[in-house]
């Protein structure tokens, strides 16, 4: 049948070809015109019955709907407090995130793009700072004498992972390796949202749904089943300005701390930014009135040619 359709079209089209060659010789711009428009017409056509009858073909990509079990639930909008264009990061909650970082996620996972340093004026005092970074010992060296020896840590060091190599973090975790959380807020789709929706988001297996050992259930999570169990339990830290140690708040403080940790020159970058507008608002100003009021009178000016009299 397509065949037939085939021939059927070509027939027609051979029929009318030497009519079309004639009328080209005098009007070759419309005549190529409606040889576009009907080539075009055919095409479509064609595309259309054989869709109908055998499907897409095969150099016509295919679209199809990604399912929350194949890409994850997609996670809520929450409202967080540094997403606006005049907002600033919460550094109470940066410096809440951090201590469930070192108390929690510290053990499995490592902060490589961050050092000591840029803690200071964020969360955390210099003293502060420096008392942290003196607990960890560092490899440094080497001396006088050619070896390796430990010392306290300094602002400058970054801080420390929590295995010496991946060979061993996947070791320590049963094949999987806890990935780096420096940029994890920028390296997954939905950013703060994902997180949190991730760390809050572990729930027992629908009803049909198999899991490997070893894995856990969250939804949000790319095909369902991931290797890190649920780590956030209510009380599991305690402040230091006694908030609530929640779920949802150690959850939302975390998260805070990681989306600092993925761009900390973000409160600087508004800043600049308002900086900017301004400058560039009262510069556009000055111009405005510099056109109106100096070359307006100028540009503005009626010549009149008065011929002298005879």
């Amino acid at each position: 049948m397509l065949t037939q359709s085939f021939a059927r079209i070509a027939a027609r089209s051979l029929k009318s070809a030497p009519q079309a060659r004639s009328f080209s010789q005098s009007t070759p711009s419309f005549a190529s015109r409606t040889a576009l428009y009907g080539s075009s017409l055919v095409f479509a056509g064609t595309l259309g019955l054989y869709t109908h009858l055998y499907g897409l073909p095969s150099f016509l990509p295919e679209a199809s709907a990604n399912t929350a079990a194949e890409e994850g639930l997609h996670p809520t909008h929450y409202p967080w407090p540094h997403s606006g264009p005049f907002e600033t990061y919460d550094h109470g909650s940066i410096r809440r995130g951090y201590q469930v970082y070192r108390e929690v996620c510290s053990a499995c996972h490592s902060l490589n793009r961050i050092a000591w340093r840029n803690l200071v004026g964020v969360s955390h005092t210099v003293d502060e700072v420096k008392a942290m970074a003196e607990e960890v010992e560092y490899t440094d060296g080497p001396n006088d004498e050619g070896e390796m020896f430990q010392r306290p840590g300094k602002l400058a060091d970054y801080m420390p992972p929590p295995y010496p190599n991946d060979e061993a973090a996947r070791a320590g975790n049963g094949g999987g390796l806890p990935p780096d959380l420096s940029l994890m807020i920028k390296a997954r789709h939905g950013g703060a949202d994902y997180i949190y929706s991730l760390l809050t988001g572990y729930v027992d297996p629908p009803a049909g749904v198999k899991l490997a050992e070893g894995m856990n259930y969250n939804p949000y999570f790319p095909g369902g089943g991931i290797a890190m169990a649920r780590v956030l339990f209510d009380g599991l830290v305690e402040y230091d300005d006694k908030t609530p140690a929640t779920t949802s708040q150690m959850a939302k403080d975390v998260t805070t701390f990681l989306s600092w940790a993925a761009e900390p020159e973000h409160d600087e970058r508004k800043k600049m930014g308002m900086q900017a507008v301004i400058i560039l608002s009262a510069m556009f100003a000055i111009s405005i009135y510099v056109k109106k009021f100096k070359w307006a009178p100028i540009k503005n000016r009626k010549i009149v040619y008065n011929p002298p009299k005879e």
